[in-house]
């Protein structure tokens, strides 16, 4: 493959929105309109479903100022979607659709913005271009709020999500010592296999004091230990703050509240939730005490309001690295992140194969959590702050922040 492929590229958003994935879109909107080998940038509505439905935006009409003011607004902005592609040998239907819609447009670059199950949709597209002979270039952007995403060390959105929920708890750790009567406090915190976003209640340390238990999934949930912890605390100093991770799960593999939930997602995931609530509930039968169920749910990931400049800056370079890669010759490759060693916080921007990042998940490594597996260690924390620091400077009309509108006009050949 020669490294000069002059074509339009196709941008799309994948998997659950955060604070910071449209400053990866405006990160490739920018690079790919000062690169002259793009002649034009498209963005696709709803994920993968926009190619295959050819349901595309011409970004190159939006008004700069609406794509800058992408650095601040939360979710997906183009739209998202959670839609698993068959195995390409097996049914090649999507497959054949996307074709058309490359060849319709001349899509020569596609970058697909997303986490574990995007990556696995960004590395069977490549494959299939590969193997009909159209050459395009596909390179996969992290994102996601879990952390999970395996090659890189961290994913754009985790920081915000993990500054929101150390800010949140270290709010309700406030509020729980205002009266002198005992509480109990259970906050749920998402993360369905990977413990991330939970671990991250230990930044409430920074402002006041940590949550008194931290429990994650990569630990398996003894119920009768976690009752004994939060009696042990609530015996000693009548009060008891908690964070749970949402997928806590039994040794069998089985989560804590998979009993109650009946509903998945596109890929087969069990949607989870309800867990302080449950927990909460049956301290309160054991102790007698006032106790609170706290599910963070969606605000986690949508709180641009408490983004960190660390977070937006790096989702914003990883999207121009994406299409800087592409135009030099790179493809079936996502964008990474290695940091450097060192008392002083340095990532470099590197590329990942496809192949060994779809459908892998990493998390949080066992010797970050205390031995008894109920809290964090400092080793976490020393990990997560770098990633939580700056305070971004956000247009305001009227005392609120001013997100994007974008005309979305649709595309035509």
């Amino acid at each position: 493959m020669s490294n000069k492929l002059v074509g339009a590229c196709l941008f799309a958003q994948s998997g659950g929105p955060t604070a910071v994935i449209n400053a990866s879109a405006y990160g490739v909107f920018t690079a790919a309109m000062e690169a002259p080998e793009i002649t034009r940038v498209l963005g696709a509505a709803h994920g993968i479903t926009g190619v295959i439905n050819d349901v595309l935006y011409d970004i190159d009409k939006e008004d700069p100022e609406e794509l800058r003011l992408l650095l601040q607004t939360p979710s997906s902005e183009l739209g998202s979607c959670r839609y698993k592609l068959a195995d390409p040998d097996e049914d090649d239907t999507d497959y054949q659709k996307i074709l058309d819609t490359f060849r319709k447009y001349n899509v020569r670059y596609f970058f697909y913005n997303g986490g574990n199950d995007s990556m696995d949709t960004c590395s069977k597209v490549s494959r299939f271009l590969e193997k009909a002979g159209y050459e395009c270039r596909v390179i996969g952007i992290p994102k996601t709020i879990d952390n999970d995403l395996y090659g890189t060390d961290h994913c754009p959105g985790y920081g915000s999500a993990a500054r929101y929920i150390g800010t949140s708890v270290a709010e309700v750790c406030k509020d729980t010592y205002v009266y002198d009567s005992g509480t109990i406090t259970v906050i749920e915190i998402m993360g369905r296999h990977a413990g991330w976003l939970a671990g991250a209640a230990s930044l409430a340390s920074v402002s006041c004091a940590p949550p008194d238990l931290i429990y994650l999934p990569e630990v398996p949930f003894d119920l009768d230990k976690f009752i004994d912890d939060v009696m042990r605390v609530y015996k000693t100093k009548k009060k008891c703050l908690v964070a749970v991770s949402e997928g806590l799960r039994y040794p069998d593999g089985t989560f804590v509240t998979e009993s109650k939930i009946s509903t998945t997602d596109g890929f087969g995931h069990v949607q989870l939730g309800g867990l302080a609530g449950t927990l909460a509930g049956l301290m309160k039968m054991r102790t007698g005490a006032k106790v609170r169920g706290i599910e963070l749910s969606l605000l986690q990931r949508c709180a641009a309001h408490l983004a960190s400049q660390t977070d937006i800056d790096e989702a914003f370079k990883v999207g121009q690295f994406a299409v800087q890669a592409a135009v030099a010759g790179e493809t079936g490759k996502m964008a990474a992140f290695q940091r450097q060693p060192g008392p002083e916080y340095r990532c470099d921007l590197i590329l990942q194969p496809l192949e060994i990042v779809a459908n892998v998940e990493k998390t949080v490594p066992r010797e970050w959590i205390n031995e008894e597996g109920n809290n964090v260690t400092q080793d976490f924390l020393d990990y997560v702050l770098p990633l939580v620091q700056g305070e971004p400077q956000r247009v305001l009309e009227q005392g609120m922040p001013r997100f994007a509108k974008l005309r979305k006009i649709r595309a035509t050949p």
